[in-house]
């Protein structure tokens, strides 16, 4: 089962694309997409659904996760994301996919088994857990690996509930 998971943001969005077979995570892919500070928001979010599309397209998830947005204190900051969060949405349901979404807890906690833990606990965990040689750069990068992480946890939880086994 391929699952993407997404970080969203205007200037970065995160992704990582993994494969879930049995037990087993592998990752297929990871990166980010970047806009210019000098870009209109329209243009921000225009090439933000065009990437994530080209990225869909190419990987064919199965399986669509996306962080839900935490409290921010900067409002400004807030709708930016917020933005982009619905551009990443609208590309995953224009492709055919569910999405599901986490909170930033929900995913600490899947990933390392403790909901308070420090972004670098999670990155030490989402780099162990996929056998990578470092922790994907930028940090973005490294969440949106873990949410999709999560999601294959959540997967896994749901197969086991139903008595069934994914492979």
């Amino acid at each position: 089962m391929r699952v993407i998971g997404i970080d969203p943001g205007t200037a970065i969005t995160g992704y990582g694309i993994i494969d879930l077979e049995g037990n087993r995570l592998s990752v297929v892919a990871y990166d980010c997409i970047t806009t210019q500070p000098t870009m209109s928001m329209p243009s921000r979010l225009q090439h933000l659904y065009r990437q994530l599309e080209m990225v869909l397209r190419h990987y064919r998830p199965r399986q669509f996760a996306v962080e839900e947005l935490f409290f921010q204190k900067n409002v400004r900051t807030a709708l930016a994301v917020g933005q982009a969060r619905g551009v990443a949405i609208l590309a995953a349901v224009n492709a055919g996919l569910a999405v599901a979404e986490y909170t930033p807890l929900q995913v600490k906690q899947a990933v390392v088994g403790y909901g308070r833990a420090a972004k670098e606990q999670v990155q030490y965990m989402v780099r162990a857990l996929l056998g990578l040689p470092e922790v994907p750069r930028p940090d973005d990068v490294a969440d949106a690996l873990a949410v999709a992480i999560c999601h294959a946890h959540y997967l896994q939880s749901a197969a086991r509930i139903r008595g069934e086994t994914r492979g």
